[in-house]
């Protein structure tokens, strides 16, 4: 199993869209710096048993924060963040 996590942690990068989709789609309002912050922690406190790679992208799960953050496995750039629901946490 490839270790994802480090290397989204140590080469993550966003664009200027990702922010405002973030915001929406977990209905908060935070600035750029703030969403950066909240990310890398939601990845550090993530297993690595949690990062499933499907595609070109990868999908960390983190049933603590109720979050699952889709990101570009060639780019390492953040996709979008999506609030946990019961059929996504099965």
């Amino acid at each position: 199993m490839e270790d994802y996590k480090t290397e989204i942690l140590d080469k993550i990068c966003y664009t200027d869209l990702v922010y405002e989709r973030i915001n929406k789609k977990l209905n908060i309002q935070l600035p750029k710096d703030k969403i950066e912050k909240m990310i890398y922690e939601i990845i550090e406190g993530t297993d690595k048993t949690m990062f499933q790679k499907t595609g070109k992208n990868i999908y960390i799960t983190n049933n603590y924060k109720n979050v699952r953050l889709t990101i570009n496995s060639y780019t390492n750039r953040i996709i979008t963040a999506d609030r946990l629901n019961k059929k996504t946490t099965k």
